[in-house]
């Protein structure tokens, strides 16, 4: 194939954009978007391009340099969580977001899969960021942050339900915006846990409640008869007479049906035995520098995972190990291979699946995708690996299932036809450029890829199938394109939006979308470039995130499994 693909091919098929769900951050580089500082850092300034304005905590927003829709003024809490309104897209106010399967799609998949979006059985994506799940019969529930493109205000908390842990069933809002109050509206709820009591047998639902400026930090909490909710929302979790003025919450477990919080710092806090109020805090200060706590554990050692504060930059998360809850707290290092970043994410939990014969000690990770939280930012899920106190995931698994009697693992070979990204042409099987797309590396399957920055660059797949995955290589340039997959009528099946930013390339990680089983027939994937992307920069000025709008495409794999 020719360094430069052909262009302006006839495009028959019209783009379909998606938007919203949550992330880290104060991207200063999505074309025509304010961005916070965010996630994994300590307070800092946030700038942005265009114009802006401070703040009265010292942070600045403000009208990117045009582009896509403008996202307004930007916040964040003292630890870096970012909050930002305006906006790219909108979550529905049925739980799902704008990006959506329809038609033929029986949203019904194969593996977990991670870092692609998933969709539920109503064809929305799913949406629960920070999330915790809850084991409850012969059920999964997921609780996590329902997120747009535009804000970072609360906007509820859905609750999904799987008994396979690939496909979730949208079930409610588990707990929506107050009429007024600590979740009340422009207020900030984040990292919603939810535990059975032992002792009452009811459902309580512990969060982080803030204002947007994240300067009235108090943990939430609510509680439920059921599961799935509703939940009723009670206000701060009392703490000898006082709240416990901290964020990024945890929560933990123990097989005595003890309940723990975990807060930011490392610190953790003992629940009374019907879970509305804290007794003691069973420890203090274990990673004065941690984030995004989970707590696990495995043969009477306790684990104990942290993240690092960099701003919206994923980093190598770590780890501590203890033979009880109060300590002695002992340092292990990170648990993925040196800068993999966490395979790209944040923790947010730990899931014990125990079988017959074995448990899967499920890892529970958010790749934010700040500002397009709601259509762009995705999940990562792996199983642990687990030796004494020796933590890891040493390999990035792409797809994966688990059986739930016996609480193994196993991987899930890859299969379908694959058709790499130099098959250039406007035939079947073939891909159909538009626009200054170039090609690099060899001629091989996998050998090279295809990118393009531009905005409105397409590439058009037809196929015939029951499903399709996109493989193009995040790099520390790579930008956001939506994609659309259509009957051959034309009819929408599915929307979404991918993040093509990473901090490293890495193409042995690259898948980028996997779509639900589709009935058997005919179908045109268009990918378009959107020609933005994020950046955000710290207080001491220092920029992190994309510098560029590239968008990849390496291969292309076909099903035809019924």
């Amino acid at each position: 194939m020719p360094s430069t693909l052909p262009g302006s091919m006839a495009l028959l098929l019209s783009v379909l954009a998606c938007s919203s769900q949550r992330g880290e951050g104060t991207p200063s580089g999505v074309a025509g978007a304010s961005q916070p500082t965010g996630g994994n850092e300590d307070p800092g300034t946030v700038a942005g391009r265009g114009n802006s304005a401070g703040s009265p905590g010292g942070e600045q927003g403000g009208n990117g340099a045009g582009g896509a829709t403008g996202l307004g003024a930007a916040g964040r809490d003292p630890d870096g969580e970012a909050s930002a309104t305006g906006g790219i897209g909108g979550a529905r106010s049925d739980g799902g977001t704008s990006g959506s399967t329809s038609g033929s799609a029986t949203q019904r998949y194969d593996a977990i899969y991670s870092g692609v979006p998933w969709y539920d059985d109503q064809g929305n994506i799913v949406s629960a960021h920070g999330a915790g799940l809850l084991k409850d019969g012969d059920k999964y529930y997921l609780f996590g942050e329902r997120h747009s493109d535009t804000s970072n205000a609360f906007s509820g908390f859905n609750c999904y339900s799987s008994t396979d842990l690939k496909n979730w069933k949208f079930e409610r809002e588990a707990l929506g915006v107050q009429a007024s109050g600590r979740l009340g509206p422009d207020r900030v709820g984040e990292r919603p846990k939810v535990m059975k009591c032992p002792s009452t047998g009811e459902y309580v639902m512990f969060m982080h409640t803030d204002n947007l400026k994240y300067t009235d930090q108090a943990v939430g909490f609510a509680t439920s008869p059921t599961a799935a909710g509703p939940y009723s929302f009670k206000g701060a979790l009392p703490y000898d007479g006082r709240n416990i003025a901290l964020w990024d919450l945890g929560a933990f477990q123990d097989k005595n049906g003890d309940g723990y919080l975990l807060l930011n710092g490392g610190d953790v806090y003992q629940l009374a035995s019907d879970y509305h109020a804290a007794t003691s805090r069973a420890a203090a200060g274990v990673s004065a520098n941690g984030e995004s706590p989970a707590m696990f554990k495995v043969n009477g050692t306790y684990f104990f995972l942290l993240s690092n504060k960099t701003s919206w930059e994923r980093n190598d998360n770590y780890y501590f190990t203890a033979p009880a809850v109060s300590g002695p707290w002992t340092s292990r290092g990170k648990f993925t291979p040196g800068d993999t970043l966490t395979w790209n994410s944040q923790t947010t939990f730990v899931l014990p699946i125990a079988g017959s014969t074995a448990t899967t000690y499920l890892f529970m990770g958010d790749r934010w995708s700040y500002p397009r939280q709601g259509s762009a930012a995705t999940y990562v899920w792996q199983p642990l690996m687990i030796d004494g106190t020796s933590l890891s995931i040493p390999a990035f698994h792409e797809a994966w299932a688990f059986d739930a009697t016996a609480g193994s693992w196993a991987d899930l070979p890859s299969s379908g036809t694959s058709i790499d990204d130099n098959a250039a042409g406007n035939g079947l099987n073939q891909l159909d450029y538009a626009g200054s797309w170039t090609h690099t590396g060899g001629g091989g399957l996998g050998d090279g890829e295809s990118r393009a920055a531009t905005s409105g660059d397409t590439v058009s797949f037809r196929f015939s199938g029951t499903g399709i995955k996109l493989y193009g290589v995040a790099a520390p340039d790579g930008g956001y394109a939506t994609l659309s997959l259509m009957t051959a009528s034309g009819a929408s099946v599915a929307t979404g939006t991918l993040d093509f930013y990473s901090k490293y390339r890495d193409p042995k990680n690259d898948l980028r979308y996997v779509s639900p089983h589709l009935a058997s027939g005919s179908y045109t994937l268009k990918l378009t470039v959107a020609g933005d992307h994020g950046t955000w920069s710290d207080k001491a000025g220092t920029v992190f995130g994309s510098t560029g709008n590239y968008v990849s495409v390496d291969r292309v794999v076909v099903s035809d499994e019924p």
